[in-house]
């Protein structure tokens, strides 16, 4: 009874918390309104992210509100692309577990009024197409993901989703995973029959939506490009409270860093400083803590490892991110990069393989359905006597072992680049966002992976070069504090969910791309093309 009254009482406060926060967007929604002058003839913005959140906001949600505020507070008018109910299922909503379940239309449309309150708004609906059903409804797994229909290649646009649903890469062909892929191609196709509508009669002057990964928002930014408007993709960045925009692909995080752009020895302490913490384990993305504790090497492990020669850490990733699908480069995803590290590992008896479970793949209410964990058992590499296998729930530090790595092996983690900061070679196996300039050993093929892995492990000492230790530090910097865009001072914890947000209670003014760094740098970015950047010296 005490359990039940508990719920009770935590669903009310989350009910409360959220109306209030609900009361909050409209009441400034209203006042934005009132103050932004828009220029009737100035062509308008459209807007889309249906894949950030159901009810609540999140931040990437709460990324696109504040940037539609910056561009109807420059004069420019903003239209809202959002679902009333007009898919049969998308990302967010589906259960996985049973995907004939419908998704919760209500509680996201409530959530969605209040978002787009005083604001021009293009609903959609669902409208049931019964001939492209008809002709999907035979499809075996392999068909539905060659699906075309009118240049629109509809399998590829929802297969990350798809992957990313049913957290894993390798599907089953099964009715389930068919069904699923089904309803969104359905869905897919029903957004980009309105899109393109909408596109057409609002002439904008871009698009901009989230994350350009998930179905509705690719397909939205298919549909976009096709007809050459220009489309400005956003995602969540590496500090607290940070986006990243780019007229790219968000989740590869394309930076260009200028060739003279080093840094100063004011630059150096920040970094200096933000590191020292990162190495710790005091970080957060999106909300999310990965490491609620960090504890050194044990004597266990230490006693292991004195018995072998060299010690060579196998930092993997969460194989359904949507990241992999920039990552799969050289080797088709990340078991087959696996595959050949078992080979090495399994001619290396002098050398400790120490492979690193993510902890992302058990965090809860995104566990992996396709573990780094399950591939170990199934191939019986704990068996090994030359392996020690850290599970995603065992918070060891990942930088005391590179500190005592002979090098690091990385697919596309983050961690990649801080081994190189912290003076470990890296041999990366899949592109990282970090890849775009030198930081790491990146060969391009599987057999120069192998070849050049085999050297290192030949040879009694290796490095990264002095470049790549310049170029890590470079790319951290500009990263961190000219690419990651700063909302902390407009938005604030929503009390409820972590990762969710509210507008700061200030003034109209604040928010005025005149009088926000901020909001002018997104403004002049969606408006006028400009780089989305942090202003100079931090």
């Amino acid at each position: 009874m005490k359990v039940s009254v508990s719920r009770i009482r935590q669903s009310l406060n989350r009910r409360w918390e959220h109306s209030r926060a609900s009361q909050r967007i409209e009441h400034l929604a209203r006042k934005i309104a009132a103050a932004g002058i828009v220029d009737p003839k100035a062509r308008p913005v459209i807007f889309f992210n249906a894949s950030t959140r159901l009810e609540g906001l999140s931040l990437n949600a709460a990324f696109s509100l504040l940037s539609s505020w910056a561009v109807r507070l420059s004069g420019v008018p903003v239209i809202h692309f959002a679902c009333q109910a007009g898919m049969s299922r998308c990302v967010l909503g589906t259960n996985r577990k049973n995907p004939h379940d419908l998704p919760p239309c209500p509680a996201c449309l409530r959530q969605s009024k209040s978002i787009y309150a005083y604001s021009p708004t293009h609903w959609f609906i669902q409208h049931h197409e019964t001939a492209l059903d008809t002709a999907l409804t035979p499809l075996s797994l392999d068909d539905l993901v060659r699906f075309e229909k009118d240049g629109l290649q509809l399998g590829d646009l929802v297969l990350p989703s798809v992957r990313w649903v049913l957290r894993r890469h390798h599907l089953i062909d099964d009715e389930p995973t068919r069904f699923l892929y089904r309803q969104f191609i359905l869905s897919a196709w029903r957004v980009a029959g309105e899109f393109g509508q909408l596109l057409d009669l609002a002439k904008p002057q871009a698009v901009v939506v989230f994350n350009g990964m998930f179905f509705p928002e690719a397909t939205a930014r298919r549909v976009a490009i096709m007809r050459g408007i220009r489309v400005i993709t956003h995602e969540v960045c590496h500090q607290p409270m940070t986006a990243f925009f780019t007229t790219g692909d968000a989740t590869a995080y394309p930076i260009h860093i200028p060739d003279d752009y080093q840094l100063t020895p004011a630059q150096e302490g920040q970094l200096n400083a933000y590191l020292e913490q990162r190495f710790q384990g005091n970080f957060s993305m999106a909300g999310i803590r990965f490491w609620p504790e960090m504890r050194g090497l044990d004597e266990r492990f230490l006693q292991k490892a004195a018995k072998f020669q060299k010690i060579v850490p196998v930092f993997t990733n969460v194989i359904f991110d949507t990241s992999q699908s920039h990552a799969n480069v050289i080797f088709p995803e990340m078991f087959a990069w696996m595959e050949l590290i078992l080979e090495i590992i399994r001619t290396h008896p002098e050398t400790l393989f120490v492979i690193r479970a993510h902890p992302d793949e058990t965090r809860p209410g995104k566990e992996s359905c396709e573990t780094v964990e399950a591939w170990v058992k199934a191939r019986g590499v704990e068996k090994l006597p030359n392996v020690v296998f850290v599970n995603p729930r065992e918070y060891i530090s990942s930088y005391e072992l590179i500190r005592r790595s002979h090098f690091v092996m990385v697919y596309n983690s983050t961690i990649g680049v801080e081994a190189t900061l912290l003076g470990a070679a890296v041999l990366c196996g899949g592109k990282a966002r970090y890849t775009q300039i030198p930081t790491v050993y990146f060969p391009q093929t599987p057999g120069e992976y192998r070849q050049m892995a085999e050297d290192f492990l030949a040879q009694p000492q290796v490095a990264p070069t002095e470049q790549m230790s310049v170029n890590a530090r470079r790319f951290v910097h500009f990263n961190l504090y000219r690419a990651c865009l700063p909302f902390g001072s407009l938005l604030e914890e929503d009390k409820v969910w972590r990762g969710f947000v509210v507008p700061k209670n200030l003034p109209v003014d604040a928010f005025r791309p005149e009088n926000s760094q901020v909001m002018r740098i997104v403004a002049e970015g969606i408006l006028q093309d400009k780089p989305f950047l942090m202003d100079g010296e931090s």
